[in-house]
């Protein structure tokens, strides 16, 4: 991330870490893309494998081995440009020079300071908006596994292994500005990130394989004042981890800030298991890279025809499908039972059920109970749900035997509501019969009769109770209340 990218964002009061210190955090994004094959070559991009087994002379960088640009690999990172509203131009690939076990070449094909996708930006669910300054093409390494000593890393093992089938699979690293200004909202962006990328098929995203990770550069400053040197957090591997790490790098800085030292720019590495930053080397700047264009490839220049091929592609994004079910059912986007059907991919079977016929409200309360395991398309047909929901609604069940009958529809992957409920003698209850059950509880509890009419919400449990023994779970919760309510005067 560049230290002359400016962010004009401004922390608001209750943003700000004591002391009146503002954090400024930037994030950068690396996304293994979904493609067959690596960037390169022909080797299979694929996890999991024995090591060393997807390999070729060009991933192991061998004398006359020459790259061959994978098409597949520039649409999904133009998906991924245009998804997050980028300007899409025309760029070359540079050699990143340096020296590291795991990138046998001892250069990586990057792009510099003329990326794919560029000048974009990712609005989250709760209305921040975050700058994209770039989001660039280039090849993975391979991967270290440190043997021997107790952390797992370089430093006190007593030997390395390479596996070189990661090197060379496509990437796309997605570079925001630091308009950043809380863990949260670092949170909230990789969180909304994910969902962009699973949705628009450019990668799974799995954080705990490794096929999209995540580095923090973070500052503090003082309002009014230049913003402060940054230290890069490497490698993440989850939404939690990442939002602790910052903590801890926003609050050790600040410490040596308030003790008249200084930050260094430098690179750390995030213990997850004590809950703390170490230094792992002196922050590298551009130049220390020596980039300089690649000689083997190509200047990459996409037509406008098909940049717009790609984005007619695109599916509805994350936004759009929250704004979907916003509008079904007048849930707010950012509430649980709307977030989570989005993850799931279940917002169009919720549709389904409100185009059979079903109540959208409480079609969207059962697939995000009921269907966890199912994925996107669950096998019950939504028709089934549909009438289910009409029955709870028109109060022909109660809540508690809606839940019982969804859950037997569920198991058998289908099933007649009304003929499922009539087996199991579910029934509605005559209002008239619920009335006489509550003002027989009433008698019954007359003290927790007393604080609820003084205003204690939770003293209505113990009556709920008594009415629901009493009928044996027939009577509507609905119901009860509204019948207390009114005994109330309320």
């Amino acid at each position: 991330m560049s230290d002359s990218t400016l962010s004009s964002i401004v922390a608001t009061e209750d943003q700000l870490l004591p002391g009146g210190w503002e954090m400024i955090v930037g994030l950068e994004v690396h996304v293994e893309l979904a493609t067959r094959t690596k960037l390169f070559s022909g080797s299979p991009n694929r996890f999991g494998d024995e090591p060393n087994v997807n390999i070729d002379p060009v991933t192991l960088g061998l004398p006359g081995a020459l790259p061959v640009l994978n098409k597949q690999a520039v649409e999904l990172a133009m998906r991924i440009g245009l998804a997050l509203n980028c300007r899409i131009q025309k760029c070359i690939f540079h050699r990143k020079n340096y020296f590291y076990p795991d990138q046998p070449k001892a250069y990586q094909i990057s792009q510099y300071d003329l990326p794919l996708n560029a000048d974009g930006f990712l609005a989250l669910p709760s209305g921040t908006v975050v700058g994209i300054e770039r989001a660039h093409l280039e090849e993975d390494t391979g991967k270290s596994t440190h043997v021997g000593g107790s952390t797992g890393r370089i430093h006190g093992s007593d030997y390395s292994l390479m596996d070189f089938n990661r090197a060379g699979v496509p990437l796309v690293e997605i570079v925001s500005r630091p308009d950043i200004r809380t863990s949260e909202q670092a949170k909230e962006y990789v969180a909304e990130l994910r969902a962009i990328l699973e949705a628009i098929g450019a990668s799974d995203a799995k954080m705990e394989e490794g096929s999209m990770r995540c580095d923090a550069n973070v500052s503090v400053h003082k309002i009014g004042t230049p913003f402060g040197t940054r230290c890069e957090i490497k490698n993440v591997n989850s939404i939690r981890a990442l939002g602790r790490a910052i903590d801890y790098e926003a609050r050790r800085q600040i410490d040596v800030l308030d003790s008249g030292g200084t930050i260094r720019q430098e690179t750390r590495h995030w213990d997850d298991a004590e809950g703390r930053t170490h230094t792992l080397r002196t922050k590298e700047d551009a130049d220390d890279y020596r980039y300089f264009p690649e000689p083997d490839l190509v200047t990459l220049d996409p037509s406008a025809e098909w940049i717009e091929s790609v984005r007619q592609s695109l599916p509805p994004l994350p936004a759009a499908r929250r704004a979907m079910l916003q509008e079904l059912t007048g849930y707010d986007p950012q509430s649980e039972a709307v977030i989570v059907a989005v993850e799931r991919g279940q917002h169009e079977y919720v549709k389904a059920i409100a185009e059979a016929g079903g109540d959208p409200v409480k079609a969207l309360i059962y697939v995000t109970q009921a269907f966890a395991e199912a994925g996107p398309q669950p096998a019950v047909p939504p028709a089934d749900i549909a009438a289910l929901t009409i029955l709870e609604r028109d109060n022909k069940l109660s809540a508690t035997q809606a839940k019982t009958v969804l859950a037997e529809i569920v198991a058998n992957g289908g099933g007649d509501a009304v003929a499922i409920a009539a087996a199991k003698g579910f029934e509605a209850m005559d209002t008239s019969a619920v009335e006489a059950m509550v003002d027989e509880a009433i008698a019954a509890d007359p003290d927790a009769w007393a604080k609820y009419c003084a205003g204690e919400e939770k003293a209505a449990g113990a009556i709920v109770g008594r009415v629901m023994k009493a009928s044996r779970g027939k009577a509507d919760g609905k119901i009860v209340s509204a019948i207390m309510q009114s005994r109330r005067g309320s």
